[in-house]
């Protein structure tokens, strides 16, 4: 039902807003929330007057009608839940029925009007004068009959004339209620209506009619709006002719309707749809006035909402009509669709970061429809025709983005709606981690569909660039799957090429395959480890039985020829394979042991090191992990165990070396288990000898070291010495390797301990035997002579040096204490070159400590510094750097304490610096602080020593002042008492000093050349031996 409002007549303006509450902004624009304050129900806005709706325009030029019906704005889906089609009834009511003299007044035409207005007073004129001047007789009553007449009739004419507005609005209310569709009323039926009759009831009423219309035209409720609503009210507002001003205000008249029925319905539901009609409103009427409407429509003022909330009602609606708009494009979108987007954007004044995002989004959707189909088709479990139509969708997404991007390269692209370009699935249900696999298998289904015909064409390869920029897929993973498929096309083609014989009939065998590769656009590199791959498998397959026959030699030689395969491949690929069973046949003979390295287990490694073609180098290497790996353990167990249990590991690798890994070696290298000895080789060696023998000629005193080389009886009854070429040296450092070997040779010193009990050891002695297991046990830890003879020098110095430490406890070299040493290096065998190392190390730390202690306590002088360094001791390290400036200091000092009054600078900044060597910048700093110092002092004792009648010492005080000067050139003193510094120069003078002292002094104590006269001139008068105390001149 219609709500009957009242307006009554009322004087203000139309914009007067004096009557009208203050609008809340969240009222309309806030979202609904169940914390929303239920007293704004209940506000001032229930007050009875706000139920009075806004004086309209007719009430505010007091017109005079009592009660005006006005249809308010209702959502039919509160109800219903379903939009309602208005009827004409609906929007402007029905026909209004004209009675009386309105009916008289619509019948008469303008001039008829006119001319009966004039006969009617005319006539109640005459009427008056005739009725006055009968019944009167008298001129004067006929006048007052006629005015009084003639007054009715004015007012008679007057009223008939005063109904031609309110018949014209009726008529034009009538006239719109009457047309069967609004958007037909025509112009000139309006003004033809409106011809001299309009007034302030008439525009009432024209206003009245444009709020109905409008009211109808926005969609109710959550409705969305169509698009065309801004077009008809405009067009409509144009017919009737109605002012911007007074359309406004109709607008923001349905803007307070809307808030009033939210009052009045208290529903949450219904208010989130009166807040979407009210953005409805604020955004239609937006674009219905255009820029004027920042002035013409004050939702700020009137409903305090912000310009934010503004923008984003316009902005929220604008997207909805464009999203509208947007499924009218489908996938063969052309130029003209793209201009009309283009001027719908425009027109609902939506930007253009917000179209290109819709755009985008629009298209990927369409993308992903055809994405969603392809994939439920492939992971359907009917596959007959499944990759068929994968491959159709897919193409279908390339082709729709191959049209996009030839439209953003269109001439007139400018003008097409925004975001027109590639289609990224960026931002849509498949950018994600969970999508990302069945994105993975489309781009396959679409690799093997363009290789399936055997080579791929450049317009394919194209295409998949395409594809795995829409799907987003990374650079690796798309050449990872292309590379997986191009591999088994590959093969599928080598295959047919080997088996057919196209291959082999080739030329080249290189440039067939290349150009296999070019056709498939596969990489050459993955075609070499193709290649590998399938030699590799060819290998294992001729020897599972344990061996390579001439067939298979044959076979492997032509496969490698057919697929170019290098040598270096051949050979890592040999090594790989074939060492496998080479190394588990060498682990086999080593695990057998030294008691079970028989006949059997000699033939099985014969068999493996020839029978599988392998290089004497492989072969050597395979077996050199595995006994590196033995002998490991054995070392591990040597270092966890104590010297004597170590020594016996070791042992037992030497003799592990001897019995297994001697004939193991042997037995690849295809030599007889007894071979004669040739001659060649025995001179080589007994060359190598003599030349070591030469090299270590100075070594021959070392007992140790002799043993170590066996003689021809021993060497006999040994048998033949253990391999040499397979040793530790890259296993463990040289350090470890030394410590091993001295452990050893600690054993054969000092022999075999057995502990029995009550604390008692046995020590058993071994024979010459030990130090050639010693010398074997050197080649198996791969240490050079050089660093076995340091071992045995090493433990040699340190024995002489633990006796020789007690000898020498007290530094004190003696001849008896010299034969006594020489006895002890004739026991160790330490050369004498060493051995008078260790002594002259001994009695330097001893003499260093010596001399350090004398430094410290100031015992030690320049002079005796200077003995040292001439006899050979060096200073320098035995004294530190701080010690040595301390005693330039002191030396210094001495020189300034000395009471001579000389500095001689060459003896303190160049010898005495050199003898101590220290920087000499530094020692001019010492003397110059020293020399400062000493002068103050020694000017203050010199005055002391006056006051105590002590004349030399007064003449001593006097030189170290002077030799301070002479160091440091000062200026002249000062002094509280003239007269003491007279006496100190009067006594100075009778020293029989140098004149050039006696005239320095006279400078440094301020004494004029009178007074020096004086003083000179009196003689002995100035202070005679034995004076008394009186004739001092204080």
């Amino acid at each position: 039902m219609p709500l009957e409002v009242s307006l009554k007549p009322s004087t203000s303006p139309i914009f007067s807003l004096q009557n009208n509450p203050p609008m809340i902004p969240s009222t309309f624009m806030a979202l609904p929330s169940s914390s929303y304050s239920h007293t704004l129900l209940f506000s001032n806005f229930l007050k009875p007057n706000t139920l009075t709706s806004r004086k309209s325009y007719a009430s505010s030029l007091n017109i005079n009608r009592d009660r005006y019906p006005i249809s308010v704005v209702r959502n039919s889906a509160s109800v219903s839940g379903e939009p309602s089609t208005s009827t004409i009834s609906d929007v402007f009511g029905g026909k209004k029925e004209l009675a009386g003299i309105h009916s008289l007044v619509d019948s008469m035409s303008p001039p008829v009007r006119f001319a009966s207005s004039i006969i009617v007073v005319a006539a109640a004129i005459s009427s008056g004068y005739g009725l006055g001047l009968r019944f009167g007789r008298t001129r004067n009553a006929a006048l007052a009959g006629a005015a009084a007449f003639g007054l009715a009739g004015g007012a008679a004419a007057y009223a008939l004339n005063s109904c031609v507005p309110e018949v014209a609005a009726t008529n034009l209310h009538n006239y719109l209620a009457g047309c069967d569709d609004p958007k037909a009323v025509k112009k000139e039926d309006i003004e033809g209506i409106a011809k001299n009759k309009q007034d302030q009831a008439f525009n009432a009423e024209l206003c009245d009619l444009y709020c109905r219309f409008v009211s109808s035209v926005i969609p109710p409720g959550s409705e969305d709006l169509k698009g065309n609503e801004v077009e008809t009210i405009i067009e409509f507002k144009r017919v009737l002719g109605i002012d911007d001003p007074d359309a406004a205000s109709m607008h923001m008249e349905i803007g307070r309707r809307i808030f009033r029925q939210r009052l009045e319905t208290g529903d949450r539901d219904a208010d989130i749809e009166q807040r979407r009609a009210f953005q409805k409103l604020i955004y239609v009427s937006t674009l219905v006035f255009g820029e004027a409407s920042t002035f013409l429509l004050p939702w700020k003022r009137v409903f305090k909402v912000t310009d934010a909330q503004v923008e984003v009602a316009i902005r929220d609606n604008a997207q909805r009509l464009y999203a509208f708009r947007l499924k009218q494009v489908g996938r063969e979108v052309n130029s003209e669709q793209l201009m009309s987007l283009r001027g719908a954007q425009l027109l609902y004044r939506l930007s253009d970061e917000l179209a290109e995002d819709m755009f985008k989004e629009h298209t990927r959707k369409l993308i992903e429809e055809n994405i969603s189909t392809a994939v439920n088709i492939l992971k359907s479990r009917t596959r007959t025709s499944g990759p068929i139509q994968v491959v159709e969708e897919l193409d279908k997404i390339l082709a729709f983005n191959h049209l996009l991007i030839s439209l953003s390269n269109h001439p007139e692209s400018r003008h097409f709606a925004r975001g027109v370009g590639p289609v990224l699935l960026l931002g849509g249900e498949y950018d994600g981690d969970r999508k990302i696999d069945d994105l993975k298998l489309l781009y396959r289904a679409y690799v093997t569909d363009s290789l399936s015909t055997g080579r791929m064409e450049e317009t394919k390869l194209a295409a998949l660039n395409q594809l795995r920029n829409i799907f987003g897929l990374g650079k690796r993973e798309a050449e990872r799957i292309m590379l997986d498929v191009a591999s088994k096309v590959y093969r599928k083609r080598l295959a047919q090429a080997f088996s057919g014989g196209e291959l082999e009939a080739a030329d080249s065998k290189a440039a067939f395959l290349q150009n296999l590769c070019d056709e498939l656009h596969f990489d050459p590199e993955r075609a070499s480890q193709i290649h590998e791959e399938i030699y590799r498998q060819k290998l294992q397959q001729s020897v599972a039985d344990g061996e390579l026959t001439e067939d298979d030699v044959a076979a492997l030689l032509r496969l490698r020829v057919m697929l170019c395969i290098p040598q270096q491949t051949v050979e890592a690929a040999h090594s790989d394979i074939c060492g496998t069973l080479f190394e588990k046949a060498v682990n086999g003979a080593i695990a057998a042991g030294v008691d079970g390295y028989d006949a059997d287990v000699k033939a099985s490694v014969r068999k493996a090191a020839h029978g599988l073609r392998l290089t004497r180098e492989s072969a050597m290497s395979i077996a050199s992990k595995a006994v590196r790996r033995m002998f490991m353990n054995y070392i591990k167990r040597a270092r966890g165990a104590g010297r004597t249990e170590s020594a016996k590991e070791l042992k037992k690798m030497i003799a592990f070396n001897t019995l297994v890994v001697t004939p193991l070696v042997a037995d690849i290298k295809g030599e007889p288990s007894d071979p004669a000895t040739p001659e060649e080789p025995i001179k080589e060696e007994s060359k190598n000898q003599f030349e070591q023998d030469e090299e270590e000629e100075e070594w021959e005193s070392l007992q140790t070291l002799k043993k170590t080389r066996p003689d021809k009886e021993l060497a006999a009854k040994l048998g033949k010495p253990g391999q040499t070429e397979i040793t530790l040296k890259d296993d463990l450092p040289e350090r470890d390797r030394k410590d091993l070997y001295k452990t050893y040779l600690l054993f054969c010193i000092t022999g075999e301990v057995t502990n029995i009990p009550f604390g008692a050891q046995i020590t058993t002695k071994k024979d010459n035997t030990e130090y050639l297991l010693l010398n074997q046990l050197g080649e198996i830890l791969g240490l050079t002579r050089k660093e076995t003879v340091d071992v045995h020098r090493g433990l040699a110095e340190q024995a002489f040096r633990q006796q020789a430490e007690v000898i020498l406890a007290d530094g004190q070299l003696t001849k008896a204490r010299i034969e006594q040493l020489n006895e002890v290096q004739k026991q160790v065998g330490l050369p004498q070159e060493y051995a008078q190392k260790v002594i002259k190390n001994i009695t330097t730390t001893k003499m260093a400590a010596a001399i350090e202690t004398a430094v410290s306590q100031g015992r030690l002088s320049i002079k005796q510094i200077r003995e040292l360094k001439e006899a050979g001791v060096n200073l320098d390290s035995m004294v530190s750097e701080s010690l040595r400036e301390n005693i330039f200091k002191k030396t210094v000092d001495e020189i300034f304490s000395s009471g001579t009054g000389e500095f001689d600078e060459v003896e303190v900044y160049e010898k005495i610096t050199v003898d101590l060597n220290i920087n000499a910048d530094k020692a001019k700093g010492v003397v110059c602080e020293l020399a400062r110092t000493r002068l103050s002092n020694s000017l203050i004792q010199a005055v002391a020593l006056l006051r105590q009648r002590n004349r030399l010492g007064v003449v001593s005080s006097l030189n170290d002042m002077l030799a301070c000067d002479k160091a440091v050139p000062s200026e002249p003193l000062s002094w509280e008492v003239p007269e003491e510094l007279a006496d100190l120069y009067a006594i100075y003078l009778k020293s029989e000093a140098a004149p050039e002292k006696q005239s320095r002094l006279q400078y440094l104590l301020g004494i004029s050349d009178s007074t020096a006269v004086a003083l000179r001139e009196m003689g002995d008068r100035v202070l005679p031996v034995g004076s008394e105390e009186e004739n001092f001149v204080f």
